[in-house]
């Protein structure tokens, strides 16, 4: 009995806190065990440890070397000349006639070229350039006095000069062979005779010429026209177009210096066997018709066939 040792019992102290002093003493297996394990998890990290862990793109950036940006060099803004498209939009039709006469002269093989390239003039755009110059010249007249004394001409010279010189040049191109449709001559012609007509008559003598010579060149051009239509289509366009009744106007309002070309263009019609249309009228002021065919046959065509005769009311 004496062998025994007997094992101290430890009651716990009165004012120890249960909680923390275990009633139990533990075993060393059991505080070896629980060191392995918290060995084990700290080597080994959660997923929440792994998220907190893993590097953020701000951090990753961060980390990064800061790039060198290398800006593009650009050229310097510097002046220069407008391209040829741009700056012959911003010229005007005189700018743009007077560069083409420099390089013409300057140039004189580019002339025939031109021509070719330009499109042909029509009869409004040649009318339209002419009433421009007559334009011009009805300003250059000074304020009062008499519109036909010599001082009104020798303000007006120049601009009568330009207007009658653009005339001489554009009539012979409206003429036969330069243009194959009559009717385009003779439109051009009826225009050009106005303007004529619209001419001062001068209280010189010697400053009426002009007007006198612009009668006698347009006379002969309306004769060549006239002798041209003549011999295409059965001169169709002069028998059925009026022309001779317009004819016959101009060469009233001119004192009789058209009495050329009024003389062809009956000779012509009395060739066709047609009837101007003066002698139409004529013929209906007396009631009477042509009796021959070729009177029937203008009627016809003409459309006032059975015009001037009665009409029968009344039972047949």
């Amino acid at each position: 009995m004496s062998g025994i040792v007997a094992t101290p019992v430890h009651f716990p102290h009165q004012h120890q806190d249960p909680r923390l002093s275990p009633s139990h003493p533990m075993s060393f297996h059991t505080i070896n065990s629980a060191g392995r394990k918290r060995k084990a998890e700290d080597e080994e990290p959660s997923a929440d440890d792994r998220m907190s862990t893993s590097p953020s793109p701000s951090l990753h950036q961060r980390s990064l070397p800061a790039q060198r940006v290398t800006k593009r060099l650009r050229p310097a803004t510097t002046g220069r000349p407008l391209p040829l498209p741009r700056l012959l939009e911003t010229l005007d039709a005189d700018s743009l006639r007077s560069i083409l006469q420099t390089i013409c002269q300057r140039h004189p093989g580019l002339g025939s070229e031109i021509e070719q390239i330009a499109p042909r003039p029509s009869v409004s755009s040649a009318i339209s350039v002419l009433k421009h110059y007559e334009s011009t010249f009805q300003a250059a007249f000074p304020f009062g006095g008499s519109p036909t004394s010599d001082y009104a001409y020798n303000r007006v010279r120049p601009a009568l000069t330009n207007l009658l010189e653009a005339l001489a040049d554009f009539t012979p191109h409206f003429l036969p062979p330069s243009e194959a449709q009559a009717s385009q001559s003779l439109s051009f012609l009826d225009s050009a005779t106005e303007l004529i007509h619209r001419l001062p008559d001068w209280t010189t003598f010697q400053h009426r010429l002009h007007k006198q010579n612009a009668y006698e060149e347009i006379s002969k051009a309306w004769t060549s026209v006239i002798q041209e239509a003549a011999k295409r289509a059965g001169g169709v366009h002069i028998q059925y177009g009026g022309w001779d009744q317009k004819l016959t106007k101009h060469n009233q309002q001119s004192g009789g210096k058209l009495q050329e070309a009024v003389d062809e263009m009956s000779k012509h019609l009395g060739w066709m066997g047609g009837q101007s249309t003066t002698q139409q009228q004529q013929q209906q002021q007396h009631g009477g018709r042509g009796d021959d065919l070729s009177s029937v046959r203008q009627e016809l065509l003409s459309g006032t066939y059975g015009s001037n005769l009665p009409v029968r009311v009344g039972p047949w």
